[in-house]
């Protein structure tokens, strides 16, 4: 019998939806710490039957005890990366513009301080790979608010 671990081609992924949560001058986004001291995207991964719109909510609510407001109907930003902790399996991120009822969130082993991130305060955070990403990606011109 081969003990040795399944290989797992190229084309698959997980499915991770996150929340894109902005600050008041959208440009900044909010990172959730985890019990490992962490930074991570509030979401996580789409279980076989949902939507985006009920498993971000469904999420948001397990890690952080908060309710969502509203989720865009379209996402916002689209990659993929391999964590650095497992390199059998490859993530695929969606990040819809998320707002939340509010930040009072309840403290779990998924979140236990939140934050808000941009480029230029990045260093400060100890990131997860693919908010490491992200940083590099996120472009605060695409969320400023019609003048």
């Amino acid at each position: 019998m081969n003990k040795s671990k399944p290989e797992v081609p190229n084309c698959y992924y997980r499915i991770s939806i996150k929340a894109l949560v902005l600050n008041e001058t959208r440009d900044k986004f909010l990172v959730c710490q985890e019990d490992n001291k962490m930074w991570e995207l509030p979401g996580g991964g789409l279980d076989w039957g949902e939507t985006p719109h009920t498993d971000l909510p469904r999420e948001i609510a397990e890690e952080m005890g908060l309710k969502t407001n509203s989720i865009a109907n379209h996402p916002s930003y689209f990659f993929t990366c391999t964590p650095q902790d497992n390199q059998l399996i490859k993530y695929a991120y969606v990040l819809y513009e998320t707002t939340l009822e509010h930040l009072d969130f309840t403290p779990s082993d998924e979140c236990i301080a939140v934050d808000w991130i941009n480029k230029e305060n990045a260093g400060e955070f100890d990131l997860f790979p693919n908010v490491e990403l992200f940083v590099d990606i996120f472009d605060a011109a695409r969320h400023s608010k019609p003048s």
